[in-house]
């Protein structure tokens, strides 16, 4: 197969920037079902923040020459800076006309002020699906997933409109709840993010040894991601009323260093290549996929528009992983020729 030319790269690289930009937005609100498929217009309105979020995380670790620990840890202090400084769902009791502090009281951390289980519910999201599975899913169809797509101009530019439009978003909901959180509350965020940016890059500079171990077959890599994503997402229906909510707090800080644990063991056997890294992908982006319509009843539309909207979200994901399986397979083919 022959190589990309100069001139062909850079657009390329851009094609696979527009295509992260949308698909976080999408993978984020709408395969979730948070968001209806007649607000599909809004995902230029959530562009911006989800979008350039993540593309600013990619490009920022692929330009320092790191890998995924780094992006899962700026992932992590993506989703404190949308739910903390920019809509303040952590901290605003009302947040959305919920009621937000009945909903995660029994869970509440008065020094954090905030709840347990919604920190990690924020985690979740948007450090997994958000931000990891839409790189994870764009990377596939470049001729290098390590390559940085934009230039110099291009990050700049990314970065303006991700710090525009998380202000516009802000100030939005301030509009909307009048709610405004401490200026304890704000600076602990803020050094919490902080903190987690410097560790991701401290992170990325390690490089541990690789494993002599067998892989374990994608199909096995992705039914551990699924039932791991489901399983967490199942948790109310899983655990007993009679099960203190804290059980379920501390269930996720050993499921979250379970799977982090088995990836890093994983990633460092001889065979770990695109085929393991799509399965464990496949797995999470197949979760959102049924989890989606768990919540058609809760939008404000039609039950049945709600419903079709997740048909087709998640009709939509699947094709998208289709196309990925294929295009992983010819990859494979190709190096095996070459």
């Amino acid at each position: 197969m022959a190589s990309p030319t100069p001139t062909t790269r850079p657009r390329h690289g851009l094609l696979l920037a527009w295509a992260l930009l949308l698909l976080a937005p999408l993978v984020g609100e709408y395969l979730l079902g948070n968001q209806p498929i007649t607000a599909l217009p809004a995902v230029l309105m959530l562009a911006p923040m989800y979008g350039c979020g993540a593309l600013l995380i990619r490009e920022g670790a692929r330009r320092a020459g790191c890998g995924w620990p780094t992006m899962v840890l700026l992932a992590a202090a993506y989703a404190l800076v949308e739910e903390g400084p920019i809509d303040q769902m952590l901290w605003n009791p009302h947040y959305g006309g919920v009621d937000m502090g009945l909903a995660y009281a029994d869970t509440q951390v008065s020094w954090l002020g905030t709840s347990a289980a919604l920190l990690q519910d924020v985690l979740s999201m948007h450090t997994v699906w958000s931000i990891c599975v839409p790189i994870a899913l764009v990377e596939v169809f470049g001729a290098d997933r390590t390559r940085p797509w934009l230039g110099r101009p291009g990050l700049a530019l990314t970065g303006a409109v991700f710090v525009a439009g998380s202000t516009f978003l802000a100030v939005e909901q301030y509009e909307s709840g009048k709610f405004l959180a401490s200026a304890a509350q704000f600076g602990g965020a803020c050094v919490v993010i902080v903190a987690l940016i410097a560790a991701a890059f401290a992170l990325g500079r390690l490089r541990l040894p690789p494993r002599d171990a067998a892989t374990p077959v994608p199909w096995l890599v992705g039914t551990v991601a699924f039932a791991a994503g489901s399983a967490y997402w199942a948790r109310d229906f899983l655990l007993p009323d009679s099960v203190s909510p804290w059980v379920a707090v501390a269930l996720w800080c050993v499921l979250a260093a379970g799977v982090g644990w088995l990836c890093a063991r994983w990633s460092r056997t001889p065979g770990w290549g695109p085929p393991h890294r799509l399965a464990l992908t496949a797995g999470a982006v197949l979760t959102y996929v049924w989890l989606g319509f768990t919540h058609a009843r809760e939008m404000d539309v039609p039950y049945d528009t709600a419903l079709t909207g997740n048909v087709v979200f998640g009709a939509a994901a699947l094709v998208l992983l289709g196309a990925a399986t294929v295009r992983v397979r010819s990859q494979g083919r190709a190096a095996e020729v070459g």
